[in-house]
């Protein structure tokens, strides 16, 4: 029996196989990315606990804070019994803290109340131009003159609008004016709010790779992406009130299902279907980033204090372009180099 290597001679060389006359090999399922860190944080934060929840909350701190008060209460007394200048020194320690608490209820109350406000404005105008109510329309401007008074950089629209108010013979042109010399100077900065957090969320969810760092940064954003937005609006939200108008906005989202998206939202920056051909890691970071233009879209909705025509509508399409553009460029050109 012959050892080594068998050599097989093949008399005719056209019949030898050619590398080059193999067939591709066939492209496997790509993922395409879906925006997972977004849509948790969409979840959590618009998620309604339920009665049973609210109750043992509710019951929860309601002990604690009994618990909390009578051990300062004994603590207070203890020391004042023993040495009463030291024991007093923690009475007035105490007393000052319950103090700032009551402020910060106060403000928190203040909070809720302005964007009650800002709500109310929103729905009164849409009252006046349903009705064509030239009067009502008039209120609702002076108390949009009235809300931003304080803020000097609506100084010239306030002018422009006292100018001009006069001229307008009809609720839909004297809201119309309102909203091109008070409102629209804010929207674009509200916009700008929008574009920075969606870059800060697709920059963080493409460069740190850790478990559920994603989640935490695209929450966080968004969270202090509708407190400005509030602000800019003249909502300025508490704690309180912000994580409710987060939880409102996620809402309407979640239930909408705008907290999906696909390569139609992205075509304005990757064009076609290269998000999938993108890395894992990029790629869901610009799905994210275009998720939160999309809250930052329904932020500005639910926080303007008159509402948007529909033409006028901020598109979240255009703000991701204008968003994540540089960072796709960027993207780009590090692959060619």
């Amino acid at each position: 029996m012959a050892k080594g290597p068998v050599l097989i001679e093949i008399e005719d060389s056209d019949a030898v196989p050619q590398v080059a006359d193999a067939p591709p090999v066939p492209d496997g399922p790509v993922a395409v990315p879906q925006g997972a860190a977004m849509q948790s944080a969409a979840r959590i934060a618009g998620r309604k606990p339920s009665r049973l929840s609210q109750l043992f909350w509710s019951l929860l701190g309601a002990i604690l804070t009994a618990v909390l008060s009578m051990a300062a209460w004994d603590f207070v007394n203890g020391w004042i019994v023993r040495a009463p200048i030291l024991g007093w020194v923690f009475a007035g320690l105490m007393g000052a803290f319950v103090l700032v608490l009551l402020v910060v209820a106060l403000r928190e109350l203040a909070a809720l109340r302005r964007l009650a406000r800002i709500d109310g404005l929103r729905h009164a105008a849409s009252d006046a131009l349903e009705r064509d109510d030239l009067a009502a329309a008039r209120a609702v401007t002076d108390r949009l003159d009235s809300m931003y008074a304080a803020r000097p950089e609506t100084q010239w629209g306030r002018t422009r609008l006292a100018e001009l108010r006069g001229d307008q013979m009809d609720a839909a042109g004297l809201l119309a004016l309102a909203e091109v010399e008070l409102i629209t100077p804010l929207d674009q900065a509200a916009e700008r709010e929008v574009e920075a957090a969606a870059r800060q969320v697709a920059t963080v969810t493409a460069l740190v790779p850790l478990a559920l760092a994603d989640v935490v940064a695209a929450l966080t954003a968004n969270l202090r992406m509708i407190r400005r937005i509030a602000e800019v609006y003249g909502g300025r939200g508490g704690v309180v009130g912000s994580w409710r108008l987060t939880r409102a906005v996620m809402t309407h989202l979640v239930a909408t299902g705008a907290v999906a998206v696909g390569d139609d939202m992205l075509e304005p920056i990757l064009g076609g279907s290269i998000l999938g051909k993108l890395s894992r890691r990029f790629g869901e970071g610009l799905v994210n980033g275009a998720l939160t233009a999309r809250v930052g879209v329904a932020a500005m909705e639910v926080c303007r204090p008159l509402a948007y025509d529909p033409q006028n509508r901020p598109r979240a399409r255009r703000l991701v372009k204008q968003a994540l553009g540089g960072l796709f460029q960027t993207q780009r050109q590090e692959n060619r180099d």
